[in-house]
């Protein structure tokens, strides 16, 4: 039985599934294969580039349903905007920065407008834009989010309050069925996931993160901004990053400062990439990493998530 929400019927998919627009994992076969599932697939778009986007925007159309692109909003322009709308997607997801530059474009396009939001100001702003779907991301989610944030229980359903009408996807901590089905009680009309999906058949990462995750725990994931510092990346520094255990995080935590400073301590970190004495990337884990124990398809993983979700209300309801 399909469990039929706001987004579901919004988007015409079975399932109130999405795949999170996760940079350098979610590739097209990724999405295509969500779709297929009856989820909703959104590409990682990340900063728009061109030879991405035309390797990877037939793949995730070969599904022959709805499909989303998801861009990191403080390093695009408008540009890569119009282009990855060029394709015809049916939402352009939007995330970690002022959206207010593209939101017409979007509209413009008739594409539905996505908004990740990691506050309540966020989400009053996101309504305020003309929002079709607001993303609401607790801290318990794997890689970047707001340093000052809040978890996902006590966010959502205030996000859900303010936000009323507009439907709203739980993220962060969700890697089964029964988180699906606690973003729904907690209002949400579904659950956008990633770190579950990297661990799919077909996600785009390295068979070294995949193990990673696999044995990963919970407990072992932390937010930071080191491994950002030791990168080189662009990140705003109000977003961190939750990953799982790294040897730079022992040696930097508590002094990021003195690490920016540090032209050679960051020229130590590309020297151990490149010798193999760190990961080439950080491993971007979720809190739910304990759940995940299997390398399935992700279009089987939403069919059995579905499943999970309302068995899980099934047996809340006889309770």
């Amino acid at each position: 039985m399909a469990l039929s929400t706001a987004f579901t019927e919004m988007l015409g998919v079975r399932h109130p599934i999405a795949l999170a627009p996760m940079g350098g994992s979610a590739g097209g076969a990724l999405a295509a294969a969500v779709c297929r599932g009856g989820g909703f697939g959104i590409l990682g778009g990340a900063y728009g580039d061109p030879e991405w986007l035309a390797r990877e925007v037939p793949v995730v159309e070969s599904a022959r349903g709805p499909w989303g692109v998801g861009f990191l909003t403080w390093g695009i322009d408008i540009a890569a905007v119009e282009l990855a709308l060029s394709y015809g997607p049916s939402a352009v997801m939007l995330s970690f920065g002022d959206p207010s530059p593209y939101a017409e474009c979007v509209r413009r396009a008739g594409a539905l407008l996505f908004l990740q939001v990691t506050d309540l100001e966020e989400a009053g702003r996101a309504v305020d834009l003309g929002a079709d779907v607001i993303v609401a991301q607790g801290t318990e989610s794997g890689g970047h989010g707001a340093a000052r944030g809040r978890s996902t229980l006590p966010f959502v359903p205030a996000v859900v309050d303010l936000v009323a009408p507009v439907p709203v996807l739980a993220a962060g901590g969700i890697a089964d069925g029964r988180g699906v089905a606690a973003a729904l009680v907690l209002g949400a009309a579904g659950a956008l996931i990633g770190t579950r999906f990297q661990a799919t058949a077909e996600a785009l990462v390295d068979p070294s993160i995949t193990e990673s995750i696999l044995e990963g725990r919970g407990q072992d994931t932390e937010r930071s901004t080191v491994l950002d510092i030791a990168r080189g990346s662009r990140w705003p520094s109000k977003y961190t990053a939750r990953t799982l255990a790294h040897p730079y995080l022992d040696r930097w935590r508590g002094r990021e400062a003195e690490l920016a400073a540090d032209p050679r301590a960051r020229q130590a970190y590309r020297d151990d990439v490149a010798r193999g004495a760190v990961p080439p990337l950080p491993v971007w884990a979720g809190e739910s990493v304990d759940l995940i124990t299997d390398l399935p398809s992700a279009q089987d993983l939403v069919t059995t998530m579905a499943a999970q979700a309302q068995d899980a209300l099934t047996r809340a309801g006889r309770t």
